[in-house]
């Protein structure tokens, strides 16, 4: 069933451009209707696999004399971001209703990057996952490209450059396990059942994971994240940082830690205090919460905060899958879901309840116009996301986060302090971004917009409600998700990483 999130994804983008350009009504419908449907079967697949445990969607050959199978499978780390994939999904068209121009050819290649992603979660055959990774960039690139804003050609390109390149990366890495196995199979199974030697693990480690790692904007290769955020539009940049940057982050765990899972293991010797690449991307990711939520606090165009934001929480899932104890991963895989959501909550505030009407997103411009009064719901959602982005409970960032800091005190107690930096500047950044777009000055002293300002509409309230009401219910009962989590990091495919001690 899991299967046809990808094959309704791409059909729906087919018929999409079949029909007339002037049917703009019929275009926005189909194109819910389809994220909607999406949604729906991983909702039901979530639903009805609670063991967590990995099952086959669909598994016939491809190319048979490489050993190339379509294999999709799925488990509980899978069905969670499949999940999160669907529900991104339908906000996105949601916030997308005002696109008027070339509109069927927007909602066709945003539907091909949905199918795209959901085949990466599905693959359990790596060279389909690395076909699936690669679609991914070519609607990725016409998505900010044709419908961005700020220096579009520029970010779309670098966009795709850093991806082409850690591309390249993770295809030697693959490639060189697959020589190296001689099992003439491409299947996650196979390849992470043979013993490669420590050697190899130890260069191939750190080559598939730093691939991977630029797509999930790991400092110092993350800065086409900020640039290909505020160039997208609203929709591209909900799922630039809601999904498609976590495609990074699990192509980092379920395949280079667990195919290289002695690429973890101390060296022998120590450089600059670090004896391990675990210690290196550990630092990095630490680097990586820092660094962003630092430059987040002084950046005066409001999405550009968000950006950076967005390489700050996905610090924190980096760190979290080099804590290699269970609390540490099953945090890192909250918060994917949790910064996912957050993320394109943010983005859809920013990008279209404010930038779509005011045209600007300098915080000392929007200040004047006393937004909270003039567009009182986009204040409202912002307050809410951003007092979810800092870390209140009942929401899903205080729990991810929580379990991220509890698995960094047992692994690396003394990043602690650095990681704290990183909460106090995000704190900091997220209540001047608010004060300054939303609370300036006194409402008597306000100077109106020069024109009436649009009201929310209604597909508006209902995409922000459904993604508040995600980070809700994630915050309130983790255990939901942590239920099949858990049983997929306790599984024979993660038996490498488990031998090495946590």
């Amino acid at each position: 069933m899991l299967a046809w999130t990808i094959y309704i994804s791409f059909l729906g983008a087919l018929a999409l451009l079949l029909l007339p350009s002037r049917s703009t009504a019929l275009i926005r419908g189909l194109a819910l209707l389809t994220s909607l449907v999406t949604f729906a079967i991983t909702l039901t697949a979530f639903l009805q696999h609670r063991s967590g445990e990995m099952f086959t969607v669909v598994d016939y050959p491809w190319i048979s004399s490489l050993g190339i199978h379509f294999s999709l499978k799925a488990d509980g780390i899978s069905l969670t971001l499949l999940l999160l994939t669907g529900v991104i999904g339908v906000c996105g068209v949601l916030f997308s209703w005002n696109v008027d121009h070339r509109i069927k050819e927007f909602f066709a290649f945003y539907l091909v990057l949905i199918g795209a992603v959901y085949g990466v979660f599905l693959s359990f055959d790596l060279f389909l996952l690395f076909v699936f990774y690669e679609i991914v960039v070519i609607p990725k690139y016409f998505l900010i490209a044709i419908w961005g804003s700020t220096r579009r050609e520029y970010a779309a390109m670098k966009l795709v450059l850093y991806s082409f390149i850690g591309s390249a990366m993770v295809l030697v890495g693959l490639i060189a396990a697959y020589v190296v196995s001689g099992s003439h199979s491409m299947s996650l199974g196979d390849l992470a059942g043979y013993n490669y030697s420590p050697h190899f693990q130890m260069w191939a480690f750190p080559l598939v994971f730093v691939g991977f790692g630029v797509l999930a904007g790991l400092w110092p290769f993350h800065t086409w994240a900020p640039t290909g955020h505020v160039a997208a539009p609203t929709a591209a940049s909900m799922l630039l940082a809601g999904v498609v940057m976590k495609l990074g982050a699990y192509g980092c765990l379920r395949v280079a830690m667990t195919l290289f899972p002695l690429g973890l293991a101390p060296w022998g010797f120590h450089v600059l205090g670090l004896g391990s690449w675990r210690d290196v991307f550990a630092v990095l990711a630490v680097i990586g919460i820092v660094y962003g939520a630092l430059v987040a606090l002084v950046q005066k165009d409001f999405k550009f905060v968000i950006g950076y934001s967005s390489i700050s929480h996905m610090g924190f899932i980096l760190l979290g899958l080099m804590t290699l104890n269970q609390i540490g991963l099953s945090g890192a895989v909250v918060q994917m879901v949790s910064h996912g959501i957050l993320a394109g909550l943010l983005f859809a505030v920013v990008g279209r309840m404010v930038y779509s009407r005011t045209h600007t997103r300098d915080l000392p411009a929007l200040g004047p116009m006393h937004l909270s009064k003039v567009l009182p719901f986009a204040a409202f959602t912002f307050v809410i996301a951003g007092m979810a982005s800092m870390g209140l409970p009942g929401f899903s960032g205080f729990a991810a986060e929580l379990m991220i800091l509890i698995g960094v005190w047992h692994s690396y107690p003394t990043l602690i302090l650095f990681v704290g930096i990183g909460l106090i500047a995000g704190v900091a950044y997220i209540w001047r971004a608010m004060q300054q777009a939303f609370f300036a000055g006194a409402p008597a002293l306000a100077t109106p917009p020069e024109h009436p300002l649009p009201p929310i509409t209604f597909p508006e309230k209902l995409g922000a409600a459904i993604l508040i009401c995600s980070s809700v219910i994630v915050g309130t009962f983790p255990q939901i998700f942590l239920n099949v989590i858990h049983p997929a990091l306790n599984s024979p495919l993660f038996q490498g990483l488990r031998n090495g001690g946590w």
